[in-house]
């Protein structure tokens, strides 16, 4: 399974600003520390913001920061949302497709089990549980313990 990169920028949003617990995180910042476009984060940011993954305020000492407990956030669900309008293979998709063995291949029904197994395994895992190494995440991502706040205490 191949996972599209605004899933991938998703998480990573959720990972910087689960080690920011407490404090904004300005949009630059984060696409600094990724070497990711700013334009791009400010899309991935946006839809976090419209599942309620985070809040954003703008203007003069605005950002954007975690609006859950990372032990609220379940990774799988991140997944599911943003991977909402990719399928895996073409005879996923809703439209019709191209494929001429489609009625009888029963190949769809094991990417379904394996699909559904995938997502299984991410379900275990919260934000939370991807930030319990803070001590190797905050020189990575060019933070100083102080700004890690609460990711050192959960």
């Amino acid at each position: 399974m191949r996972l599209t990169t605004f899933t991938d920028y998703s998480l990573r949003v959720l990972i910087f600003l689960g080690m920011c617990a407490g404090r904004r995180a300005a949009v630059g910042e984060i696409a600094a520390t990724y070497g990711i476009s700013k334009n791009h984060l400010l899309k991935v940011i946006l839809f976090l913001a419209e599942q309620g993954y985070v809040v954003t305020t703008r203007g003069k000492g605005g950002g954007v920061q975690l609006k859950l407990d990372p032990g609220r956030i379940r990774i799988g669900e991140v997944v599911r949302r943003s991977e909402a309008d990719s399928v895996l293979v073409e005879c996923f998709s809703p439209v019709i497709s191209d494929c001429r063995i489609q009625r009888a291949c029963l190949l769809r029904g094991a990417f379904q089990k394996a699909l559904q197994a995938f997502y299984a395994v991410l379900d275990t895992y919260t934000l939370a549980d991807l930030l319990a190494n803070p001590a190797q995440l905050e020189p990575l991502l060019q933070m100083k313990p102080k700004q890690a706040g609460a990711a050192q205490r959960a």
